[in-house]
């Protein structure tokens, strides 16, 4: 397998999974791993929904620290596992995720937008009265706010999530759509050393393309993009690492040579 980390993974801390970690540590090993880095859901002021309320994707991070450094422990003559987490950004509270983001030692921060403007892109009723174009570009003006405000990140995850969620789903979406938006997205990304990453749930979501689409890959790496890392976005065993030998065929044609993990808050360099 040409990618051996799977660097966006989500357990039990998770308010999204029941999958304890070291099932999901043991299905990494098995599957030819050798890095796996968890990147548990942090969302401060998650709106509630109508099935839940807003505290799900609070992280409990000092027990999830704990049982990944036991495990660490535990499998590492095995693989080597990461501490990351996935900071849900919203422009209106990032002094709240500033501190958060200061208080721990993480390998690696996932920025990523699953709130527009206090209104989730899950549910229909961020589409209802307008266009699904006037909803995806006020999503993604929302992730250039965030990130003209809000640096302590390594990677935007999952830069086209809202397509997900859409009333038309990707059958009317393409990076040349919206690209004066997607072009500053990731010049702003560039001029700060930030990367993103190739995201392989939205297949499993029903989509065609990865999260970015491929003609946002080949963008970022036109305008001198170089750190991308690969995630599954696993929640539970079975996708794990899922659709990497085509993540690594569409980051070549893309013209990378390297995927990045990071450790310490830097960027390792691996060969395809």
């Amino acid at each position: 397998m040409p990618v051996t980390a799977d660097c966006h993974l989500h357990s039990s801390f998770s308010g999204d999974s029941d999958t304890p970690m070291e099932e999901m540590i043991l299905s990494g090993i098995s599957r030819g791993l050798k890095t796996m880095c968890f990147t548990e859901h942090h969302d401060i002021d998650f709106p509630d929904s109508p099935e839940e309320s807003g505290s799900i994707f609070l992280l409990n991070t000092d027990s999830y620290l704990y049982d990944l450094a036991r495990l660490k422990d535990k499998y590492q003559d095995q693989i080597r596992l990461l501490f990351g987490v996935e900071l849900g950004l919203q422009s209106e509270i990032l002094r709240k995720i500033a501190v958060y983001a200061k208080s721990y030692e993480f390998d690696f921060i996932i920025g990523s937008s699953h709130i527009c403007h206090g209104k989730d892109p899950y549910y229909p009723a961020f589409y209802e009265g307008r266009s699904e174009e006037e909803a995806y570009r006020e999503y993604f003006t929302s992730i250039l706010e965030n990130i003209k405000k809000f640096t302590n990140f390594d990677v935007y995850g999952h830069l086209d999530y809202v397509v997900r969620y859409g009333p038309g789903g990707d059958r009317n979406y393409s990076y040349e759509k919206y690209r004066d938006i997607f072009d500053e997205i990731l010049s702003t990304l560039l001029e700060n050393g930030k990367g993103i990453e190739l995201n392989t749930g939205g297949i499993e979501n029903g989509m065609k393309d990865f999260h970015p689409c491929t003609d946002i890959l080949k963008r970022y790496r036109q305008l001198g993009g170089e750190i991308i890392t690969v995630g599954s976005d696993a929640h539970d065993t079975f996708h794990i690492a899922e659709y990497f030998p085509r993540a690594a065929e569409v980051l070549e044609s893309c013209g990378f040579r390297y995927y990045t993990v990071f450790q310490h808050r830097t960027p390792e360099f691996i060969r395809l």
